[in-house]
């Protein structure tokens, strides 16, 4: 296995779980509201129709998931997956708000180890998380498996500025994360990882290749706010 994230995954997961009550708060903070604007724009560039099977891999309190479960409609369905058990609790109560528990199953599970059989999904998207495992190619792998021929694989997760002065006010803004996380939710060195995790994952450029080595064609990605983040979207042949 070649580690993309070092950090054990246990402590990972011990980590989400401490956060879980203050993560929509702090990701609101952290992208001054544009992870929300950011998944609108995924969800009008992925082709999900009524009727698709989708699954949400890294789901952590379940918003790309309910996006993709108002997408597919009352005739579609949707996984939601997550090793923290506080994030799941966290989802559940969402889905069950927006009224589409009927199209919506929540399953702690290993993103390396996808407990479904080969050409599954429709569908198969990953918000935030991929930076986070111990292994970010064979979550790809794994979820290019698990969509049919002509499945989409889509990741939508932090990246890196390109233009230099963008990208010193970039750095210097993510340096700011863990003092205002002590500050807001007095959870320093969780989102000290975090930040961390962010500056070291690979670029929008290597992860088009990452997608390839996957077994994905077709593979293009659009970065949004700069470069702050980036969306990947590739189809299985």
């Amino acid at each position: 296995m070649s580690l993309t994230n070092k950090t054990p995954e246990a402590k990972v997961e011990s980590l989400f779980n401490q956060i879980a009550a203050n993560y929509d708060e702090m990701n609101s903070l952290i992208s001054l509201g544009n992870h929300k604007h950011w998944r609108k724009l995924v969800m009008k560039q992925l082709n999900v129709r009524p009727g698709s099977f989708a699954i949400d891999v890294c789901c952590g309190t379940g918003d790309w998931t309910i996006a993709l479960a108002k997408a597919v409609g009352s005739s579609g369905q949707v996984v939601g997956l997550d090793f923290s058990e506080e994030m799941l609790k966290i989802a559940d109560q969402k889905v069950r708000a927006a009224g589409l528990s009927d199209r919506v199953t929540l399953v702690k599970g290993d993103a390396m180890n996808l407990p479904y059989a080969d050409n599954y999904f429709d569908v198969a998207t990953i918000g935030f998380g991929l930076r986070n495992v111990p292994d970010a190619d064979r979550v790809l792998h794994e979820m290019s498996r698990g969509v049919h021929a002509r499945g989409q694989v889509a990741c939508l997760e932090t990246s890196k500025p390109t233009n230099p002065i963008i990208k010193l006010g970039w750095q210097a803004y993510f340096n700011l994360v863990p003092i205002m996380a002590k500050l807001t939710v007095n959870k320093y060195q969780q989102y000290h990882y975090l930040q961390r995790t962010t500056a070291e994952f690979v670029s929008a450029g290597k992860l088009v290749e990452m997608f390839q080595d996957a077994g994905l064609t077709d593979v293009h990605y659009r970065t949004f706010t700069f470069g702050a983040a980036a969306f990947h979207l590739g189809i299985k042949p």
